[in-house]
């Protein structure tokens, strides 16, 4: 069956988590751009059930994640992906998933290298699969996000499909 057969065979719509991973944000600092470009860009065909934020630690990252499976097909994560001491998001993620569709963050950090250049060897982009749910890593940068969600909007129901064949 080709992609194009699988994804007319996908569910339409999804039920999402959004969980936006920054001290700053937590803390009031920030305002939590990210997170809600991807609730309004999700929202459009699709139903986000929860939408959380945590700071940057691994108890509270875990806790979130666990707390947002029930109902939902895919959590989509923002932040703490980079290099930093207090980046914990993609080590956290990856001592939970079942199995990482690598190609995700090979495809992401192919995109950013065209915006970007060779700074994109530093986006920590990963997607795995907890259980019959997928999870989306992405990092914290608008930019960052928009070109994820644009990569989850078009691949997000065809590998929901896959996963519970």
């Amino acid at each position: 069956m080709s992609s194009v057969e699988h994804k007319n065979k996908a569910p339409k719509s999804l039920n999402y988590a959004i969980i936006t991973i920054s001290d700053s944000c937590y803390n009031g600092v920030a305002e939590d751009r990210s997170g809600k470009y991807i609730l309004e860009k999700l929202s459009e065909n699709n139903h986000v059930a929860k939408k959380i934020v945590v700071p940057d630690e691994e108890d509270k990252i875990k806790t979130a994640i666990y707390d947002s499976l029930e109902g939902i097909d895919c959590i989509v994560t923002t932040g703490g992906t980079g290099i930093t001491k207090r980046d914990v998001t993609i080590q956290t993620i990856k001592k939970i998933i079942t199995k990482e569709i690598v190609g995700f963050g090979e495809i992401f950090r192919y995109l950013s290298y065209k915006e970007i250049g060779f700074p994109a060897i530093i986006s920590g982009a990963i997607c795995g699969t907890i259980d019959d749910k997928i999870i989306f890593c992405l990092p914290g940068s608008l930019n960052a996000v928009k070109l994820g969600t644009d990569i989850i909007s078009s691949e997000a129901t065809h590998l929901i499909k896959h996963l519970r064949e």
